[in-house]
């Protein structure tokens, strides 16, 4: 009997071993895509709110939500805030959903990564599916529609790795955090035209 449960526990630890090897790769490529996210080693990313700095992001992607992990970044900003594109890309979707309230989907220009940028109040006049954008450009405003609390205005943001088929609503999220920490530049309200919602 003893023999049978070391040999079971054996298969076990060899099962275990060889599911954690299979994970390895992926881990290691999701690790090394903050060049593929910014366009390169030297590239820098938009942190997407206006006068947002990197010190004042907090990083609540693993926090737990109604049955299921966050996944994104709540970046909190007076309502009517300019919200900007993160990167150079293109509109995939603009989209009205209950969770997410106003939201806007971005591809990058290789369509690897979709960025997705929620709870808007408004869209940026002109915003149409398929424009080309580049990084800093006015998409949004700060807003707390969908499920967003509306006494907490906040830009919910995400990236994600797009699937070879290229869906927009799918991909393997990964965390924005520790890239717009490493990368991240702060864009003013000032160095903006002037937007419907005046000058801030």
């Amino acid at each position: 009997m003893r023999k049978l449960i070391l040999a079971g526990l054996g298969c076990a630890c060899i099962l275990t071993l060889a599911w954690t090897a299979a994970d390895v790769p992926k881990n290691a490529e999701r690790a090394g895509l903050a060049g593929v996210v910014t366009g390169g080693e030297v590239a820098d990313i938009t942190i997407p709110v206006a006068g947002i700095r990197v010190v004042d992001l907090k990083d609540n992607f693993a926090d737990a939500r109604t049955g299921h992990m966050h996944g994104a970044l709540d970046i909190m900003a007076p309502r009517n805030t300019p919200v900007l594109a993160a990167v150079d890309g293109k509109i995939r979707k603009l989209f009205i959903s209950k969770a997410g309230g106003i939201t806007i989907y971005e591809t990058d220009p290789d369509e690897r990564m979709i960025y997705y940028y929620a709870h808007l109040d408004h869209y940026a006049p002109g915003l149409i599916e398929g424009k080309v954008l580049h990084r800093g450009d006015v998409i949004g405003y700060v807003g707390s529609t969908g499920n967003a609390p509306a006494n907490s205005p906040h830009l919910h943001f995400a990236i994600s790795v797009l699937p070879p088929t290229k869906e927009w609503w799918k991909g393997d999220p990964i965390n924005p955090y520790p890239i717009l920490t490493g990368r991240g530049v702060t864009k003013s309200s000032s160095a903006l035209p002037l937007h419907p919602a005046g000058a801030d």
